[in-house]
């Protein structure tokens, strides 16, 4: 019997993790919040390796260092977009935003529900990006890089999202993460090394 590669574990605190076990069906490291699917991953790994490595194009025409694609269910690309807050001056033009965006704008609505489409990301959402990735009807969600890399690396504060994995479930979004985790980690450090825009607003932090 194959093992299960995500397990969802009850904390005493009452919070949700997601942990990875041994699997034949994926890598160790990659998490999920249901019976993992191995046929998904290897799909994921192929279109997120595909977005890092054309990631570095973007930046290099003044991207910050995020990429987003949707996919429908016959795996044809919908839209793809960069994250473009400093090309644009806009604070909310995010990798994920913009392609749910071009989307909407391609299939004429705001409610993708209809279309069964997945959304693959380089990095793991941020808190403005999970608002709007869950208000927008997208079936599935596939990232690359977690959270915890993208702030330690960058310095990008990515937000307050207690268990949101977890929440997404609830709303019958599937959600895989950590997929070709270290070729993103080096594209966020290639992207850091040259000197790159770190945008967000300045402020004190306060205990």
């Amino acid at each position: 019997m194959k093992r299960s590669l995500c397990k969802i574990i009850a904390a005493s605190t009452g919070m949700l993790r997601v942990s990875a076990t041994a699997s034949a069906a994926a890598p160790a490291g990659i998490i999920c919040n249901e019976e993992p699917d191995s046929s998904k991953i290897a799909v994921a790994s192929r279109i997120i390796a595909g977005l890092q490595r054309d990631m570095e194009v973007y930046t290099d025409r003044g991207s910050g260092p995020f990429l987003a694609a949707i996919y429908d269910g016959d795996g044809n690309l919908v839209a793809k977009m960069p994250n473009t807050v400093v090309i644009d001056k806009c604070s909310h033009n995010h990798a994920e935003m913009n392609t749910i965006k071009a989307a909407e704008e391609k299939l004429g609505t705001y409610d993708l529900t209809p279309f069964n489409l997945k959304l693959y990301i380089t990095a793991e959402p941020c808190a403005m990006c999970i608002g709007g990735i869950m208000w927008s009807g997208i079936k599935e969600v596939y990232y690359g890089v977690p959270t915890q890399s993208v702030e330690k690396i960058t310095g990008f504060d990515e937000g307050y999202k207690p268990e949101w994995i977890e929440q997404f479930k609830k709303r019958g979004i599937v959600v895989y993460g950590n997929i070709e985790r270290e070729l993103g980690e080096q594209a966020l450090r290639n992207y850091v090394a040259k000197g790159k825009t770190i945008y967000q607003p300045a402020r004190e932090e306060k205990n």
